[in-house]
């Protein structure tokens, strides 16, 4: 009986939007018309959206109401105009870190990794012993700021105002190593563009966002997608999008491109775990990844806003594809 009125109430929908700097937000837009296609409504009405660094700048946009179209607009150098132009976020950016500075990112983070080893995830602690970054996301923080005075629609009337339907926005204390999700439950109450700087700040390359009296670094750094926290969310259909794992990758020989992969690799079997896990909870997983094609487009700089068009179009085509040949029952290569 249990089963049978799950599968006749309305189906409830989770998006998680993982980590990859620029041409993988790039990507994920190219790869959000055929989900929404799929799924048969607007993306910004399902029940939980989750975002990871790049996936968490989506998120939002998604949930301010900004249409799939317009993100594709905005990716190929157009978009609304409450959206600010692509140059701005890429001459703040840039392909390659600046100077960081020399010191270690977080000395109270490798103490506590030190202490209780077991507590700390491996990348978590790792990431502690980055040179503190130097880069600054101003340009990043006046999109969502823009956002969030446009969108009163979409947000509960709170201060600071967040998304009315679920939203989950990815980071890492940098102090503690503990994985946090603005917006979930239990989380510290934040607005949304600290949330989102938060979840970018890539530890090397980004200063740590201070909120409060913390600091917090890329939620990338803990899980590329954070999917493992859907387990207890009751859903019925989960779609991922991540454009740092692939399950049919190529075979390059450029040592630069080999060590990509290989990274790539790891981060793929990390989240081949947390996959199982959601689907053992009952809910249909859905996970699409860059294949070779997209691979070939983005090269091994994520950062390199140079390919944004050429990795946006390749999705749009290949995204599609995947999506199209899957059974509904796994995840699209």
């Amino acid at each position: 009986m249990a089963v049978t009125h799950r599968k006749r109430r309305h189906r409830r929908v989770g998006l998680v939007l993982g980590a990859g700097g620029v041409l993988g937000a790039a990507w994920m837009a190219g790869a959000l018309r055929p989900v929404q296609e799929r799924i048969g409504r607007p993306l910004h009405e399902v029940e939980l959206i989750v975002g990871t660094s790049a996936g968490g700048v989506l998120a939002s946009v998604l949930r301010c109401g900004v249409g799939v179209d317009d993100i594709v607009a905005h990716q190929r150098g157009d978009g609304p105009p409450i959206l600010p132009h692509l140059a701005e976020l890429d001459e703040e950016s840039g392909a390659l870190p600046p100077m960081p500075r020399l010191r270690l990112g977080s000395p109270r983070l490798l103490a506590s990794s030190v202490r209780a080893p077991h507590r700390v995830h491996p990348w978590v602690a790792a990431s502690a012993l980055l040179p503190e970054g130097r880069g600054r996301h101003h340009a990043l923080s006046r999109l969502i700021q823009a956002l969030v005075k446009h969108s009163h629609d979409h947000l509960d009337p709170v201060d600071p105002p967040w998304p009315r339907r679920p939203t989950w926005i990815m980071a890492v204390d940098y102090q503690s190593g503990r994985r946090i999700g603005f917006g979930r439950p239990g989380s510290p109450w934040v607005s949304l563009p600290d949330a989102v700087v938060a979840s970018c700040s890539i530890p090397g390359w980004y200063q740590p966002k201070v909120i409060g009296e913390r600091r917090y670094v890329d939620g990338g750094v803990r899980s590329s997608t954070s999917l493992d926290l859907l387990v207890r969310a009751d859903l019925d259909d989960v779609y991922v999008l991540a454009p740092m794992a692939s399950y049919a990758p190529d075979a390059p020989r450029h040592p630069a491109l080999r060590a990509e992969r290989f990274v790539r690799q790891l981060i793929t079997r990390a989240m081949a775990r947390e996959v199982s896990a959601v689907r053992a909870s009952g809910a249909t997983v859905t996970v699409i990844t860059p294949g070779p094609e997209d691979l070939a487009a983005m090269g091994h700089n994520l950062m390199d806003h140079g390919r944004r068009r050429r990795v946006l179009e390749q999705s749009l085509v290949t995204s599609q594809a995947r999506l199209r040949s899957h059974d509904g029952g796994g995840w699209a290569a």
